[in-house]
């Protein structure tokens, strides 16, 4: 299910999970789109130069290749970015937007290569006045290529850096209590996998009861599967706990070493 409210987008999922977002405006976009095309008039510009050759063999011939390198250019430049990196070219990575389904599932191809070849009809007649005045028009700040393929545009402000003292201070964590297998919870849970966990705790008021806890049933689980504590370490600790001491091992490490130390001495 989704929801609209003034700039922003709200989604609600199966499981209960509420997710909101920003929509990225039309000026923003824009903004956007100039980096984009600097990054295209440059590459086909570098194309074009080694192009120059066929100019010796016919000048005809070297004015159709560069015509035909452009397009090619154009169109893949923003399919390629947006598949490699998620919804996002190197305009969009600047200023901190991404492309996503609107429904919050994950992005398919057929979807990026929809929005994109749209691009024609939404830059008509200059400067993306087609594409702009549907933004405006739209509930979710769509182009004809986002309502073509299914598509919004979203912005991630940027966001401080959470307070870990007072998410993680004050609670007992049984698992520093075997600094090897904290060593190897550090070395084997990957930054993203680290960041989901970081993100769910400090999300978990948002979301019902029961997502709250199949939510974090998954995360211990997977946790519990790349590095096994003994019995005694876990006895009695929720999933919610176990996940809130693992991101404690992870995001503290300089508190572990010092406890490591004192142990030690």
């Amino acid at each position: 299910m989704i929801r609209e409210k003034e700039n922003t987008v709200t989604i609600h999922t199966p499981e209960g999970i509420v997710f909101q977002m920003f929509l990225a405006g039309p000026v923003t976009r824009f903004l956007a789109w100039l980096i984009d095309i600097a990054c295209i008039v440059a590459a086909a510009s570098f194309t074009g130069s080694l192009l120059k050759v066929a100019g010796v063999i016919s000048l005809d011939l070297s004015r159709a290749f560069s015509m035909v390198s452009y397009f090619a250019i154009s169109i893949g430049y923003g399919i390629a970015a947006e598949w490699l990196w998620r919804g996002q070219t190197i305009g969009k990575r600047l200023l901190r937007l991404r492309v996503m389904d609107v429904q919050g599932l994950k992005l398919q191809f057929s979807q990026i290569v929809i929005r994109n070849l749209a691009r024609f009809v939404d830059s008509l007649p200059v400067f993306y006045f087609v594409g702009g005045l549907s933004c405006l028009l739209s509930r979710r700040a769509q182009r004809l290529g986002d309502l073509a393929a299914n598509t919004i545009v979203i912005r991630t402000p940027k966001i401080k850096d959470p307070d870990l003292d007072q998410l993680l201070s004050g609670k007992y964590n049984s698992l520093r209590k075997y600094p090897y297998l904290a060593a190897r919870v550090r070395y084997h849970i990957s930054p993203s996998e680290a960041e989901i966990a970081l993100q769910a705790l400090l999300r978990r008021d948002e979301l019902n009861p029961e997502a709250r806890v199949k939510l974090f049933e998954k995360i211990s689980s997977h946790f519990r599967s790349i590095v096994k504590f003994p019995e005694e370490a876990v006895l009695g600790n929720t999933d919610e706990q176990y996940v809130r001491n693992v991101v404690d091992i992870v995001y503290r490490t300089e508190m572990v070493q010092k406890e490591q130390l004192r142990g030690q001495a």
